[in-house]
């Protein structure tokens, strides 16, 4: 049937109609993304009362209050712990009691006690709360990264022979993938003799710090063979062959079993904020996924022995913390939600060791597999005024994302151009990282270092607050490219295999 000329001007005109509905709340959104509003939350978050932001310290506390504060107000839900807006993980310091920390091999009637002050070394991983036991399989010879990521080692314990002699370089590297592997111990067999490797323990362990759980990972030891030679030897081990061999070697020992325990000591405890608010998409299906934007609140404290001796920490990231505080604004204005959920973040530990975003990975407020994307924002006030680098293009299509949202929007007169210094490794140093082990893809958005990196004169009058601002539009735009899709971000397969720890 034809269609009548005022029905056919109707439908021509009504999807310009819904674009001008969509960007007028975007443009008044986009508006409230200020230069004078991105200086005032950094003088904010990097005065000197904040003391340098440490992780735990008073100036952390307040400052995640703060960022609590403004998103309350601009009407999130809380995304922290029993309806907070705070997610708290503890920080532990501990000490390894060595005289009464041992590891019993019994195979048979042959049985062997080594004990942490002669023959066994404790070289990393959670301590175990309860003692840890297990058949043992025994990795040794040519093995290759590849080769030992083939191997079913949950819930064993993994006893490896390095090859002798041996590429340091590749034996670190079969060493991380055992112990990525969730082995339920990680035991390194050593031909040292007595001396040499009781010479390599301390006499007092040294306090240690211990963030939240082990979330599965193995405890890992290095141990002289010759204290349980007679065990090894009652299970066919023969430690000399196994180390020599050209081919990868993988012996399922049914007869060993292995005992560890170890005594730990706490010495002292406290615990260290994230902050953490959600503002619901508009899909009813859709608003079960989450975009994440994150970025860490904390600095390095105070420099002791200096006239001026606080680390104000403004580009590092009080700028981030900035840009995530005006990010969930603009998104809650009128009109400007898009379908998915958006998680805002504010993660402490970063300096430490990406604490905090380690536990927001591991305890998120939705199942890991709703987190659809992070862009994670840290260092974004300083260097070019055009210019932003977004690390991690590469790794999935959230780089084809971003270069046409880029391109769609000359007039903030700002480039996001791909990581200019890969020998760095900065994609493996800053919080987003925890999110794409874990299988979530992720831009990380970086100006780079300068004069001030870690200095009391990272402070906040060299911010380019007007620069800033550009970029956090830029990023508003593809968050809401990202939160409105029909389809999730993906990554692409070898960057996959690569990153994400399955």
């Amino acid at each position: 049937m034809p269609r009548s000329p005022i029905v056919g001007l109707v439908l021509l005109l009504l999807p310009v109609s819904l674009g001008a509905q969509t960007a007028a709340p975007h443009s008044r959104a986009v508006a409230t993304l200020t230069a004078r509003d991105v200086a005032h939350r950094i003088g904010i978050i990097a005065a000197d009362s904040m003391m340098g932001r440490d992780t735990p310290s008073r100036g952390l506390d307040l400052t995640a209050q703060y960022v609590a504060d403004q998103f309350r107000s601009f009407g999130l839900k809380p995304g922290g712990d029993d309806g907070s807006w705070f997610q708290r993980y503890p920080i532990t310091r501990r000490r390894l009691d060595l005289e009464h920390s041992r590891v019993i091999f019994a195979a048979g009637s042959a049985a062997d006690t080594a004990w942490f002050t002669q023959s066994v070394r404790y070289d990393g991983g959670p301590v175990p709360e309860k003692a840890v036991s297990g058949t043992a399989v025994l990795v040794a010879g040519a093995q290759t990264a590849e080769s030992v990521g083939k191997l079913a080692l949950k819930d064993k314990v993994a006893l490896y022979i390095p090859p002798s002699p041996g590429d340091p370089g590749v034996i670190q590297q079969v060493l991380r993938v055992l112990f990525l592997a969730e082995p339920r111990a990680l035991l390194v067999l050593s031909e040292s003799d007595s001396a040499s490797f009781r010479g390599s323990i301390p006499r007092r362990a040294p306090e240690r710090t211990v963030i939240g759980t082990s979330g599965g990972r193995p405890v890992a030891l290095q141990l002289r063979a010759a204290a349980v030679a007679r065990s090894l030897t009652a299970a066919n081990v023969d430690m000399a062959r196994a180390g020599r061999s050209s081919d990868p070697v993988v012996q399922e020992l049914s007869k060993l079993r292995v005992l560890v325990e170890m005594k730990d000591s706490l010495t002292s405890s406290s615990s260290a904020p994230n902050t953490v608010g959600i503002l619901e998409g508009t899909d009813s299906l859709l608003r079960h996924e989450y975009l994440v934007y994150s970025a860490h609140m904390d600095h390095i404290g105070i420099t002791s022995g200096r006239p001026d001796s606080i680390n104000n920490g403004a580009d590092d990231d009080a700028s981030g913390t900035a840009g995530v505080v005006e990010l969930a604004q603009a998104f809650s204005q009128p009109g400007a939600r898009p379908r998915r959920s958006i998680i805002f973040l504010t993660v402490s530990g970063e300096e430490k060791g990406l604490w905090g975003s380690n536990h927001f990975a591991m305890h998120p407020p939705a199942p890991v597999d709703q987190l659809v994307a992070d862009i994670n924002i840290d260092m974004i006030g300083r260097n070019w005024p055009d210019t932003i680098v977004a690390i991690g293009k590469e790794h999935s299509d959230l780089g084809a994302t971003l270069e046409r949202v880029n391109a769609a929007h000359r007039e903030l007169r700002m480039t996001a151009i791909d990581d200019r210094w890969p020998e760095e490794r900065f994609y493996f140093r800053s919080d987003h990282y925890n999110f794409a082990r874990r299988g979530i893809p992720i831009l990380f958005f970086f100006n780079g270092v300068h004069e001030d990196y870690h200095e009391v004169s990272d402070s906040p009058e060299k911010i380019n607050s007007e620069k800033e601002a550009r970029i956090l539009k830029l990023l508003f735009y593809l968050g809401q490219d990202i939160a409105n899709a029909t389809h999730r971000p993906q990554w692409k397969p070898e960057s996959y295999k690569e990153i994400v720890e399955e």
